[in-house]
């Protein structure tokens, strides 16, 4: 797990310098080791700091250099199949024990197709220096993240946050459309557009190249196509539980402590049995869970529940009112976009215990939710929203000056499935849901110089799953269907039977009580902008306050667009 930086194109003296201030804005992603490359003409430039997680020994320093000295790579993330690949191309002359070097090989015999034989999350630059051609390319569900901005005098530089592209010279200046868009609709992260001018994602599951000052975009994974699988359930589960197994297995590869996440809900406690069922109930694994100290919210008890079955150590992570604004403030700055409110806040702060703990990977479960029909607007699709657990609207687009709302394009997500639940799922998987929680966590986890794994996200396991029926997802109410069946034979039964519950902070209380005058300053910032209509923001806030919402969604946007207003002064 790292930080990778990049600029190619017309040749400039301040190379060195830029890239040297790229890598110190990232540095928190990879504390271990740093490295920079810059080609003798000054065309091309590569950076990379390092969180040694496999080969810990300086043969993993990056950029990493084939063996012909032709191919030049910085990578983030971790290919979890690196050893069957390894074995598969024996034939290379490794020098080191990392997956880095297996990306060379890998590229070396199969060129652009080597992305096909990946099991893993990673965003990597590879620079090919007889062809002066930059290759990048981003994982399928787009765990690691990858940006890319073409800057004046026809260079373009690459990162893995926003705020290397502003170092290397990109104007710092809000993109209206995006804000817009997430403040009218709720959504973000559904195209290559970020919230910075300027600043744009590669899409997960796609690669570019950059060759005479011309960028080429591609995608190199597609989804599967709409058929069902005609097999019977019991052999879908047997493959399902085995694909499931085999993911947490390749992702407690690793040269440094791993440990797991979890809550008291099915996916996480599945999680926990796979771990149990791999490395035995003795083993070495810490185990950590979030608590705002409210028993209404917390999900301690399911927690504690779990782990009698083992001797897993459970570190409880206990985030306070009185911390949370300062918590705020930092995670802003570190995520360099809006982010989810409190739970993400709860979140940045296990992963500060986990590493304090010694542990510098950890697992969580993430993606089961879109895989198996989880959220409770699944049972009704066609009028479904995007937030969980509410019923109320998420955003308050008539608090937006008119001309600024009119900014925020029509809403067309891609419907390839005949059927109106797997368009769902398949919009919360790589438009709304997911590409939005991957971003929230990538940057709270590299906040704190910690990895995370996320087992479910396999593409096997989402494919299979996408293929089943809905029958086998949703049944009499009951959502998940299939996977509980499979997690019935792992986990408890009380666990296995439990309803989908939302993550649980009391984010709505404490906006309401002991973090009203720090919310309220906030607001009061983002009403200062030209975006919102003060007279309605307060309206609305004055309503809230009042208990006149079952959710703060929108509130929180207020907050979020308050904190860019504060920083930016």
């Amino acid at each position: 797990m790292c930080g990778i930086a990049g600029i190619f194109g017309a040749p400039k003296a301040d190379l060195g310098p830029r890239l040297q201030a790229m890598t110190q804005l990232q540095r928190h992603r990879g504390p271990d080791d740093e490295g920079v490359w810059i080609s003798p003409d000054g065309a091309a430039g590569l950076a990379q700091t390092r969180l040694s997680i496999l080969d810990l020994s300086a043969s993993g320093h990056q950029p990493m250099w084939d063996h012909t000295g032709n191919f030049c790579v910085v990578f983030n993330g971790e290919i979890y199949n690196y050893l069957e690949l390894r074995a598969q191309l024996s034939g290379y002359p490794y020098r080191s024990r990392s997956d880095t070097e297996v990306i060379l090989a890998a590229y070396e015999q199969w060129g652009e197709d080597c992305l096909q034989r990946f099991v893993g999350m990673f965003a990597f630059l590879l620079y090919d220096r007889r062809e002066r051609r930059l290759f990048a390319a981003r994982d399928r569900f787009g765990v690691k993240p990858l940006y890319y901005s073409e800057l004046r005098g026809g260079q373009v530089c690459f990162a893995s946050e926003i705020k290397a592209l502003h170092a290397a010279g990109l104007p710092r200046s809000p993109a209206e459309s995006a804000w817009a868009s997430w403040l009218a609709h709720g959504v973000s992260d559904h195209s290559a557009d970020t919230f910075w001018a300027g600043a744009r994602t590669l899409p997960a599951g796609h690669c570019l190249t950059v060759r005479d000052g011309r960028i080429s975009v591609r995608r190199w994974y597609h989804f599967p196509s709409g058929e069902l699988d005609p097999r019977p359930a019991a052999e879908v589960e047997e493959e399902y539980r085995s694909l499931i197994e085999e993911s947490v297995r390749l992702r407690f590869r690793a040269d440094v402590p791993v440990g797991i996440n979890l809550s008291g809900g099915l996916d996480s406690s599945l999680l926990l049995a796979l771990v149990q069922s791999i490395r035995g109930a003795d083993a070495e694994v810490k185990v950590f869970s979030f608590t705002s100290g409210d028993p209404d919210y917390d999900e301690l008890p399911w927690v504690r529940g779990m782990l009698k079955q083992t001797r897993y150590p459970l570190f409880e992570c206990r985030i306070t009112p009185e911390e949370t604004a300062a918590l705020a403030d930092s995670v802003a700055r570190f995520q360099d976009e809006p982010f989810g409110g409190l739970p993400t806040l709860a979140y940045a702060k296990l992963f500060e215990t986990a590493r304090n703990e010694g542990v510098t990977v950890l697992l969580d479960g993430q993606g089961m939710d879109e895989q198996w029909a989880g959220y409770d607007y699944y049972a009704d699709p066609e009028a479904a929203g995007f937030v969980q657990g509410t019923k109320s609207r998420a955003t308050r687009p008539e608090c937006l000056m008119p001309e600024f709302a009119a900014l925020a394009p029509p809403l067309n997500f891609p419907k390839p499935y005949p059927d109106p639940l797997r368009n769902l799922q398949y919009r919360d998987a790589f438009h709304t849901k997911i590409p939005r929680a991957l971003r929230y966590n990538d940057r709270i986890s590299m906040r704190a110089s910690t990895e995370l794994r996320e087992p479910f996200l396999d593409h096997r396991l989402f494919e299979t799953a996408f293929r089943q029926p809905a029958s086998r997802k949703i049944a009499n109410g009951t959502r998940k269907l299939l996977l509980r069946r499979i997690a019935a034979r792992l986990a408890p039964t009380e666990v296995v039977e439990a309803p989908k519950r939302p993550v649980q902070t009391p984010q709505r209380e404490w906006l309401r009580g002991p973090l009203r005058e720090w919310a309220g300053e906030r607001i009061q910032a983002a009403c200062a902008l030209p975006w919102f209509g003060a007279a309605a923001v307060e309206d609305h806030w004055r309503r809230f306050l009042a208990g006149g919402s079952d959710n703060s969604y929108y509130v929180w946007q207020w907050i979020s667009a308050g904190m860019l207003a504060t920083q930016q002064r």
